[in-house]
């Protein structure tokens, strides 16, 4: 089935998994996808992806990451820009809880963090945030 929003799918996928406490959990492959991924192994929110390759569509594969109590490394995640209502944002970009949390960018530097994007002063898509 077609799905609209990508990212938010995406999102959606790891936050469902994580509350049913799944191990894993399995999303189409895209290279944003995989570049979210990767940020997300890169600031401790998932353990790790590996990309599978099957005769139909390759795939993510996505182990999530819990504490020593069973909670997902995950508190919260959402959408910040939608296909209905883009959210951008310049050089500027503020924190998300003070700096505890993280707002996750789609700009000309690549998919970064907020951090990041101060640091290298750019802006651009504010794709969700997490914390």
């Amino acid at each position: 089935m077609p799905v609209t929003d990508s990212i938010a799918d995406y999102i959606t996928r790891i936050r469902n998994a994580g509350r049913a406490k799944n191990k894993t959990t399995d999303i189409p492959y895209s290279k944003l996808r995989e570049n979210l991924s990767q940020l997300l192994v890169e600031k401790g929110y998932i353990k790790n992806f590996t990309v599978i390759t099957t005769e139909k569509f390759p795939f993510l594969r996505i182990d999530l990451k819990y504490t020593a109590h069973g909670d997902p490394a995950i508190k919260e995640i959402s959408r910040v820009s939608k296909p209905g209502r883009r959210v951008y944002d310049g050089k500027d970009i503020k924190k998300y809880l003070g700096g505890l949390g993280l707002y996750i960018l789609s700009s000309s530097k690549g998919v970064i963090t907020d951090k990041e994007a101060r640091a290298q002063g750019v802006g651009g898509e504010i794709l969700f945030r997490i914390y």
